[in-house]
């Protein structure tokens, strides 16, 4: 997927985050002016200690004691109301930045060409759109915020170090160097591993997506165990790939923390010999060693979350590359407008194509073609030579390679693609059923339709007789893909769908196939009412369905070798006689 998109070290993964986050600025604020005010108080609480122990503990002075200690206490409540508020902003800046990535992939993603998804295995695609994301909403809500408030904390620490003993904070410095080494030489190696560890995640998404997809063929042929094994291949693929990160995440956490108690361990031994001495005072030294703990916690939460840190920047340039996956159908910078009523009437001049994945293999070449407003056209000839894909042209989900085709007099790629296709009503061979209800699934060719106009699409297709017979009727959930329904009844759904969309031009692939003999009947009655007024383009085998178009084209490998009624085909044209005999009479 990434060959088409810049590489994943030329994205820039925090200015992207960013830009999702500046419609919330003020939210952003709300949640640093609490981080530092809690950070500050934590800071500040440092200094109570030091008063305790010099003041309270040291001098025996209770009434000083007192007074300290609800200071003490005054300073924790802030720090803790600090921490609810700055907790409350960033959880729910995670949750929204993430919606607001799900909603602009996603968008992105509807106007990716179906070229794009034939190349690229959808299960991966939903990996990306739903675990990557949540991913993210995880680090802006929650690590982001700790990574923050541990690096100010941190910051301090070392400042109010340094007002406590000088002495002892140079001493510190000497060691930070160390502790810093293992986050910046393992940080990256765990930022790479975690982006292969979530490709891998990808694989097993695309897997079970295939499988419990055909999930039919998977049983019908009893090739459970074989998908199983597959699985559990997938499955250790990603416990290799997690090994490696968890290693390193864990060498980093460990390589941190031993590094900087140790730190603190020797400069607090040091510390301890100048009380000893008289040159700092014991509440002096509690104070240094309170914050040279913060400082450690700090640096040690720091490593901690880098490594989520790291999977999200991963999981975020994989959103990117996805976010800017180029769109190969786009938009004219000035598209034209088609008349407030479409004839309809379609002009090939010179088409050749070829599929972007096998540019040395063309379907078409050299279509010269007129089909004028409210003209019945079939479409026949051999498996491959280019019906289905004239369709696919037609609706521009590719574009020609060469030559150029008309609708009304304008050129394809001068009008918008949401304009162009909605001049056309599909009747695919395989039906598309969403898991909604029947009113839902034939209202998705014109959202805006009644239930009288959709109950009047479903009679005019005969579906509502066995509509009529569930028992929710047009309520009726009809399952992932259809499921509930026979083959006959998902193609009289589609056909519904087209006759209530009401479009100027009507595409038929194969629109009878799926149907008995009764049942197609039925429906060609209703195609003849979809078919009146409009131009109707037929792809099909059967005979009956041809004999009665306007013209009958015949195509082979690409070229149109013959035009004309079934009649005259029958007398002049081979080929079509050897289809008429071997598919159409079949």
């Amino acid at each position: 997927m990434s060959k088409t998109t810049p590489t994943a070290a030329s994205i820039a993964v925090l200015p992207w985050i960013a830009g999702f986050l500046k419609p919330y600025s003020g939210k952003v604020a709300a949640a640093i002016v609490f981080l530092l005010i809690g950070s500050l108080a934590w800071l500040g609480l440092g200094q109570g200690v030091r008063l305790l122990v010099d003041e309270g503990f040291v001098t025996g002075n209770s009434a000083r004691l007192n007074q300290l200690t609800l200071l003490v206490l005054a300073i924790t409540l802030i720090a803790s109301v600090a921490v609810f508020l700055r907790f409350y902003f960033m959880s729910w800046l995670g949750e929204r930045v993430s919606a607001d990535i799900r909603n602009t992939v996603y968008q992105h993603m509807l106007k990716l060409s179906p070229a794009f998804y034939s190349e690229t295995r959808t299960g991966e695609v939903i990996s990306r759109f739903t675990a990557d994301t949540t991913l993210l909403q995880s680090v802006v809500g929650s690590s982001l915020s700790m990574a923050l408030r541990s690096g100010v904390t941190a910051i301090g620490g070392l400042l109010m170090m340094a007002f406590t003993s000088f002495k002892l904070t140079a001493l510190v410095f000497i060691a930070v160097p160390m502790v810093l080494l293992p986050i910046f030489i393992l940080g990256k190696k765990v930022r790479r591993l975690a982006r292969d560890s979530q490709d891998r995640l990808a694989d097993i998404g695309a897997h079970v997506d295939q499988s419990l997809h055909e999930i039919h063929t998977v049983q019908s042929y009893g090739h459970e165990a074989a998908d199983e094994q597959v699985f559990r291949n997938k499955i250790e693929q990603v416990i290799a790939a997690a090994r490696g990160r968890i290693f390193y995440r864990a060498l980093l956490i460990g390589s941190v923390m031993l590094l900087s108690i140790g730190a603190i361990t020797l400069v607090g031994y040091v510390g301890a010999l100048d009380v000893i001495k008289g040159s700092v005072s014991p509440g002096q030294l509690t104070a240094f060693l309170f914050y040279a703990v913060m400082v450690a916690g700090g640096v040690a939460t720091i490593s901690e979350v880098i490594g989520e840190v790291q999977r999200a920047a991963g999981a975020a340039e994989r959103l990117i590359e996805l976010s800017q996956m180029p769109v190969a159908i786009s938009a004219p910078a000035k598209p034209h407008h088609l008349p407030a009523r479409v004839s309809g009437s379609l002009r090939f001049d010179a088409v050749a194509f070829a599929y972007p994945q096998a540019p040395e293999q063309p379907v078409l070449s050299g279509l010269n073609l007129q089909i004028k407003a409210g003209e019945r056209i079939a479409l026949v000839g051999p498996s491959g030579a280019g019906k289905s894909t004239l369709f696919q042209l037609l609706q521009r989900f590719y574009d020609v390679s060469r030559g150029q085709i008309y609708l009304d007099d304008i050129a394809l790629p001068q009008l918008s693609p949401q304009v162009l296709r909605a001049q056309f009503a599909l009747v695919p061979q395989d039906a598309v059923i969403f898991a909604d209800s029947v009113t839902e699934n034939v209202r998705y060719g014109k959202p805006e339709a009644s239930l009288e106009q959709v109950k009047a699409a479903c009679i005019a297709a005969r579906a509502d007789e066995f509509i009529g017979q569930f028992a929710q009727g047009y309520d009726t959930q009809l399952g992932e893909r259809g499921v509930r329904l026979s083959g006959g009844q998902k193609q009289r759904i589609a056909i519904a769908r087209a006759i209530l969309a009401d479009r100027p031009i009507l595409l038929l692939d194969e629109a009878t196939s799926a149907l008995d003999a009764a049942s197609e009947h039925a429906v060609k009655q209703a195609l003849e009412l979809a078919m009146q007024n409009r131009t109707t383009l037929i792809i099909a085998h059967r005979l009956s369905t041809v004999i009665t178009a306007d013209r009958i084209l015949v195509l082979e490998k690409g070229q149109l070798i013959a035009s004309g009624s079934h009649i005259e085909l029958l007398q002049s044209c081979p080929l079509y006689r050897e289809l008429a005999e071997l598919q159409l009479l079949a």
